[in-house]
């Protein structure tokens, strides 16, 4: 892949290079591809984000080396990977992709343990596994929301 694609899809289709909050602009550039994914079963959804994963791991790590920086702030393709996950375990309906956004920028922001040590990781992994945690947790806190009828 050249350097402009993997900047292209580094940078959520532009989405990072916002001046403020590119990782929440870089999360509602997920809300598409959640949208898209709506017709699909659970077993398809959940290959997707597998395949959308390793595609993000990879691209996050050839465009640290591009920016030469550590997880660099344009780079938000992570972001876009951990709403993904963050959806998985419900229905996607406006309510649950608001509630699923909003659950998912708390714990990306906040990164409750170990979620802050995965961005140790080498390369890619260090971008991508930490949004991946966050959205393991803003999905389970959303399933659970779903099973007690909250939301």
């Amino acid at each position: 892949m050249n350097q402009k694609a993997i900047k292209f899809l580094a940078c959520g289709f532009g989405s990072g290079l916002t001046p403020v909050a590119p990782g929440t602009f870089g999360t509602l550039a997920g809300v598409p591809i959640c949208l898209i994914c709506l017709p699909l079963s659970w077993f398809w959804r959940l290959l997707v984000v597998l395949a959308l994963t390793v595609l993000s791991i990879y691209v996050s790590g050839r465009a640290e080396e591009i920016y030469c920086k550590k997880d660099d702030q344009r780079i938000v393709i992570d972001e876009i990977i951990g709403l993904q996950v963050t959806m998985l375990p419900v229905p996607i309906t406006a309510l649950h992709l608001f509630a699923g956004f909003i659950l998912f920028r708390i714990f990306d922001i906040l990164k409750p343990f170990p979620l802050k040590n995965l961005q140790n990781l080498p390369g890619g992994w260090g971008v991508v596994m930490d949004d991946f945690g966050a959205g393991v947790y803003a999905g389970a806190l959303l399933s659970l929301f779903y099973w007690l009828k909250i939301v």
